[in-house]
């Protein structure tokens, strides 16, 4: 696939890795395989060289190898599924996509699996049951309805595809919080840091703000770099695409503007740390971990582009049904 201008993005925070990397690789594969999640040798190959591992070990680069296991496997088919919603004709199905989130909300709310569920609900079901064993009933709930968010933002996504609606960058980012997955995956670090997060600061406006813009930074960075992938397989919501039909500007001048977007808002994620009010001193050690935690994110997500070769292709990860 023919590359465009990447421009370098501004990160100013330090990468790290996991120390049970290594082992993580190994047990990746193994769970993809072990559920049979993927149709044919072709689709494992594409898994093994996206190395979502990578991506792991990096966001997580305290987590024990447990909860780190956990969170490679939430990724690996949160990635899977990222695929046939975008991929698939079921990105531009969204009916059937609802009848399967629900099904997949039901699972995770504890119902039995049954012979007509596929490969894919299998798995959700013992990650639900491994999550359990480590992490509250309270907090659990809390994921389940951030994974909920996701679901929906991809349902709408693909009654955009379906009516032929090219969004702005407002009901665009809107949509793109969701689908990002990364409200999941910010929750899952709480499990993965043994973070004790009390609703009183989870719903504070402070958090909701930092959270916000760490979700802005994820997704701007993932545009950049995917530009290609949506551009050759006719997706419209992408940043660079949007501002590039819309503002009539060059691709590579779209690039650019979507990265000093990138920039702006990590330099104001900067900045708002700094003016952090006290919630006491217990809550503001968990804050701080908290804050390192979406560094690392951050991180992770911009220095896993380099080693991955998810983007490099258009094809999917197909699914076994």
């Amino acid at each position: 696939m023919q590359q465009l201008l990447s421009p370098g993005l501004y990160c100013p925070f330090p990468s790290q890795i996991n120390k049970h990397v290594n082992i993580l690789e190994k047990h990746a594969f193994e769970w993809v395989l072990r559920f049979n999640l993927l149709a044919n040798e072709s689709s494992y190959e594409r898994f093994y060289k996206s190395k979502f591992f990578f991506l792991a070990a990096s966001a997580y680069p305290n987590c024990q190898l447990e909860e780190l296991k956990i969170a490679n496997d939430w990724l690996s088919w949160a990635f899977i599924w990222d695929d046939q919603c975008d991929l698939s004709n079921l990105g531009r199905q969204p009916d059937v996509l609802k009848d399967f989130h629900k099904r997949f909300l039901e699972i995770l709310n504890g119902a039995e699996l049954t012979s007509k569920d596929i490969p894919l609900a299998y798995a959700l079901s013992d990650l639900r049951q491994r999550i359990l064993q480590r992490g509250s009933q309270e907090w659990f709930h809390y994921f389940v309805y951030r994974y909920e968010g996701y679901f929906d933002g991809c349902v709408q996504e693909a009654v955009n595809r379906a009516q032929e609606i090219s969004p702005d960058v407002d009901s665009y980012m809107l949509i793109r919080r969701s689908t990002l997955g990364g409200y999941v995956f910010l929750a899952l670090m709480e499990l993965c840091n043994y973070l004790i997060i009390p609703d009183s600061l989870r719903n504070h406006e402070v958090m909701k703000e930092l959270k916000l813009m760490t979700i802005n930074i994820l997704a701007w960075c993932n545009d950049i770099f995917s530009v290609h992938r949506e551009m050759s397989s006719g997706d419209v919501h992408n940043l660079v695409l949007i501002i590039h039909d819309q503002q009539k500007v060059s691709l590579e001048q779209a690039i650019i503007a979507a990265s000093e977007m990138h920039d702006q808002e990590v330099y104001r994620l900067k900045e708002f740390e700094l003016s952090l009010p006290s919630f006491g001193e217990e809550l503001d050690v968990e804050l701080a971990q908290y804050i390192s935690g979406l560094h690392s994110w951050i991180s992770a997500n911009l220095n896993w582009y380099y080693h991955s070769g998810r983007y490099q292709t258009i094809e999917s990860l197909e699914l076994n049904q």
